[in-house]
């Protein structure tokens, strides 16, 4: 449930700041941005997460009803090389959870491991020290995102 409760976390705080951030946006995209990426930074200490908002298509940071609902670099640790489980584990959980998906092994090389899982429209990229989430946060993605930060990640609610 960490990934909930953080995404829930961050909305929140994004919608707190939402007319300053559309003021920041309007009269300065770059201050706007540099807001958003803070408050996601902020908001990811409180889980001991380097938490990153990103904007990957242009016209995506408009879609201010969106914020912290997509789009998502959750870095957890970085000297981390190897997953705790077997990475079919995590591709086999993946299909149980989203469904109809794809997964295949990525980023492996230098001893490191990584899984990939994706449809024709979005992808998760999963390391050993991250989670990159490149699409919109449903039931399913969620569902699967609080298993990857309990089981992969060994993240557990305090």
């Amino acid at each position: 449930m960490i990934f909930t409760e953080l995404t829930t976390d961050l909305q929140n705080e994004l919608k707190k700041e939402l007319a300053q951030i559309r003021f920041l946006l309007k009269k300065n995209p770059a201050m706007g941005y540099t807001r958003i990426v803070s408050i996601g930074k902020e908001v990811g200490k409180k889980y001991n997460i380097n938490l990153v908002v990103n904007f990957p298509k242009k016209g995506r940071i408009e879609e201010y009803e969106m914020y912290g609902k997509r789009d998502l670099s959750l870095i957890i640790d970085q000297s981390v090389k190897r997953f705790p489980i077997d990475r079919e584990l995590i591709k086999q959980k993946a299909k149980e959870i989203l469904g109809d998906v794809e997964t295949q092994d990525a980023y492996n090389y230098e001893d490191k491991e990584g899984v990939r899982v994706f449809t024709k429209n979005w992808k998760i990229d999963i390391l050993p020290h991250s989670v990159h989430i490149w699409t919109e946060f449903d039931e399913k993605v969620t569902a699967f995102c609080d298993w990857l930060m309990e089981n992969a990640f060994l993240m557990k609610k305090k």
